[in-house]
Parts: C-alpha cells; sequence; structure tokens
C-alpha cells in the first residue's frame, strides 16, 4: 500500500500519511510522494483546500532513523534539501489553505510540518515533541522558524533544547495550535473546518496566506504594501464580486474559488 494516501471529496484533497507500522515516520519514498501530492493538489482547481492526516496511532514521528544510519541511504544533506525543506515550502506556497489534523504524536520534522501549515488542529490525545535534542541534532523542517513565531522565543527555546512533550490541550493554551478536540469529535470537527475553508473564497484566502508568510519578513510600511496588492488582486476575483452580490441581495453566497 501506498505510504501516503489520497482522496478527493467534495472539492478537499485529503492525505493521509500511511506508514502506521512506523508511526508514519518518513522515508526517502513517502517524502517523494507527499511532494507529488502536493504538487497536484496546487495544479488540481477543483482542489480548494487540503487535508493532513496519519492513519494509526500517530501523526508523524519525523524521520525514519533506519534511513539516516543506511550507508547506502541519501545522507542527512539529501534528506533536508531533498525530502523536508521542498515539503515545507510547498505547504507555504500552495494556493490553497493547508489544514493539519494532528490524530496522534507529532514529532521531530512531523511536528513541524505540521506547526507550518494554516491551520492546526489536534486530537485531545496527540502531542507535540521537538526530538531533536534527544539524538544530538538541531530542529529542522521550518521549525526554529515557525515555532518562536507561533508560541515566543523563550518557549520555544525550552522546548527545543529539553525536548519536552507538550499535550494537545497544552499546544492549545500557549498558541501553538488552533484547537484541539475530544477523542469523539476531533474526526468530524476537523473535516468541518476544512469543508468550511473549501467553500470559501480560495483565491482571497490564498492572498491572506501569503500576506501572513510576508509578514514574518515585513518591515510594516512593506507590510502595508502587501496589504494594497493583495487587496486589488482580492477585488479583482470572481468571488469577491459573489460575495458583494449576495450580501446586498441578502442570500447565501456560492464561491467558486475563482
Amino acid at each position: 500500500m501506498a505510504s501516503v494516501l489520497f482522496e478527493m471529496i467534495d472539492n478537499v484533497g485529503y492525505v493521509t500519511l500511511n506508514r502506521s507500522d512506523k508511526f508514519n515516520a518518513f522515508n526517502r519514498e513517502m517524502a517523494f510522494l507527499l511532494q507529488e501530492i502536493l504538487d497536484n493538489c496546487n495544479q488540481d482547481k477543483n482542489v480548494r483546500a487540503v487535508y493532513i492526516t496519519g492513519a494509526g496511532k500517530a501523526f508523524c514521528s519525523g524521520q525514519d532513523l533506519a534511513e539516516v544510519v543506511d550507508p547506502n541511504g541519501p545522507g542527512m544533506n539529501k534528506i533536508l534539501k531533498e525530502h523536508y525543506n521542498p515539503i515545507v515550502q510547498k505547504i507555504r506556497n500552495l494556493e490553497k489553505p493547508v489544514i493539519a489534523a494532528v490524530n496522534g504524536v507529532a514529532a521531530g520534522a512531523g511536528a513541524n510540518i505540521a506547526l507550518c501549515c494554516d491551520i492546526v488542529v489536534a486530537h485531545e490525545n496527540a502531542s507535540f515533541i521537538q526530538a531533536f535534542s534527544k539524538i544530538g541534532l538541531i530542529p529542522d523542517s521550518g521549525g526554529t522558524y515557525f515555532l518562536p513565531r507561533l508560541i515566543g522565543w523563550q518557549k520555544a527555546s525550552a522546548i527545543m533544547l529539553l525536548g519536552d512533550k507538550v499535550s494537545a490541550q497544552e499546544a492549545e493554551k500557549m498558541g501553538m495550535i488552533y484547537k484541539y478536540f475530544s477523542a469523539d469529535s476531533f474526526e468530524q470537527e476537523s473535516k468541518n473546518i476544512v469543508k468550511i475553508v473549501a467553500a470559501m473564497p480560495t483565491k482571497g484566502l490564498y492572498f491572506t496566506k501569503q500576506a501572513l508568510t510576508n509578514s514574518f519578513n515585513n518591515s510594516w510600511q512593506e507590510q502595508l504594501n502587501d496589504e494594497d496588492k493583495f487587496q486589488q488582486l482580492a477585488a479583482s476575483t470572481y468571488d469577491f464580486k459573489e460575495g458583494v452580490a449576495a450580501f446586498l441581495e441578502k442570500r447565501k453566497p456560492v464561491f467558486k474559488g475563482e
């Protein structure tokens, strides 16, 4: 069976990391397959939102260490440059919202791939672990960039240096994730979120996503300029015209993602 599963239902691309016997740890095949799926989702106009989760008990335990120590394996340099960096870049550049539905442990690169998504929700029994320090490595997959911006430098530093396990409840409280849900409601609630964004003005959401990403590096004036640029683009879309018309006509808008 494929190491990453994909299914499209009602304009949502459902992606499932599928090496459950390895707690969905990444190997080279899995990394390349996820990249291919993300590219296809970006190009397919019928996909208006992406939902990423894991099979079995884990979301993703990070890198399969057997591949790292394999003398015939790709080596750490290729693993970063060809596996994780492209995955994170593709998620951030995807022209549709990406929801991470963290169903279990998210460790190492698995945690940081989740945290780079646009909306992160978690099962009440899920946890997040920056496991790198336990084996003498540094956090990668954008972790040192995203985590301090989500929760602050001091908290991120301690979590990364100590390798603390962060529960879903703690993650929500510190602003690492959007929400956690009970075991009974996790699947339904997380899928409700992706269905909502899939029915919204896709281009407007993408421009919002880009403006947020740019805000990490922009000056105040540069951010105002970006807002002006993206607002002009959003105002030229079909969905903006439909949204205004629906408001004036006191009806529910029907957006096309155009």
